[in-house]
């Protein structure tokens, strides 16, 4: 066989083993695909989901209304309840070591309950990016595996048809970025698949970068500090609560200097109830403590 027929037939397995799990999420042209993990449990990206509901499109075209167990929005992930009838479990690959270079398949359904398959090759893993709310997730999968709009959920996959990864966000120019089917993404579908939302603590505030501090600070003949400038404080929400004021540059959260956005979001991670800020306000340095 020619190197076109073998990745043909590879292209051929891999749907007929994948497609099968693979569903459609939300009505009309719908807002992207999941997969079937479990009886009665589907996993798609968080974006995906509008509300506690959302209709499920199968293989075949059957159709049916799931809602939420769990959400995992910083994580862009969520698993929706569901009658998945005689739709498979997808498999995933047994080991989830993914290396550049390594063929791929990504599958998708159609708003009509139609296959997708297209071939492409791992580019790069480790990747990062910016989920819903601005977290950066870690460790995602780069491939070039051609994806049609609304086709985040969906897997991707290897020759065998077991999924080493969900598509999640577009690069543009041909890439994709899939989070990584490993022991940790099965740990976190297993805890929505029971209920357990995973909650980060959220300030409730819009940042402006440190360049722009630094800017501000020289404008009004103030030294300038490397910190994170609150632009906008949400009402009602816990840096309102603690009386952080619009103005204010946080330039520490516990013992960890605030260098970046995401310096702040690596010390919110964690089950932390109240987090020390250290604040500038004009001349003063003060701390404030935020509780969640």
């Amino acid at each position: 066989m020619s190197v076109l027929e073998d990745l043909g037939a590879a292209a051929t397995t891999a749907l007929a083993k994948a497609g099968p799990s693979v569903v459609r999420i939300g009505r009309g042209g719908g807002r992207g695909c999941g997969v079937v993990i479990g009886d009665g449990l589907v996993a798609t990206n968080a974006h995906n989901l509008r509300g506690e509901e959302a209709l499920v499109t199968f293989a075949g075209g059957r159709q049916a209304v799931g809602s939420v167990a769990a959400l995992d929005v910083d994580g862009d992930l969520a698993v929706l309840r569901v009658d998945t009838a005689d739709a498979p479990a997808i498999t995933m690959a047994a080991d989830g070591a993914v290396t550049a270079g390594q063929v791929v398949f990504a599958v998708a359904r159609s708003a009509t309950g139609g296959e997708r398959v297209s071939f492409g090759l791992v580019s790069g893993t480790e990747r990062a990016f910016r989920g819903p709310r601005g977290r950066r997730i870690k460790g995602s999968i780069e491939h070039t595996a051609p994806l049609p709009r609304g086709s985040s959920g969906s897997p991707v996959v290897d020759a065998d048809g077991a999924v080493i990864g969900l598509n999640t966000n577009r690069l543009g120019e041909g890439f994709y970025l899939a989070l990584p089917a490993d022991d940790e993404l099965r740990s976190r579908l297993e805890g929505l698949a029971t209920g357990k939302a995973r909650v980060t603590p959220h300030l409730g505030v819009g940042l402006a970068p440190p360049h722009v501090a630094r800017a501000l600070f020289r404008s009004v003949g103030l030294p300038e500090r490397d910190g994170l400038l609150v632009r906008v404080i949400e009402d009602g929400s816990p840096a309102s609560t603690a009386g952080l004021r619009e103005g204010d540059l946080l330039i520490a959260a516990g013992d960890k200097d605030l260098r970046s956005v995401d310096d702040l979001f690596d010390a919110l991670d964690g089950d932390a109830t109240a987090i020390d800020l250290k604040v500038v306000r004009g001349p003063e340095e003060l701390t404030i403590t935020v509780t969640f």
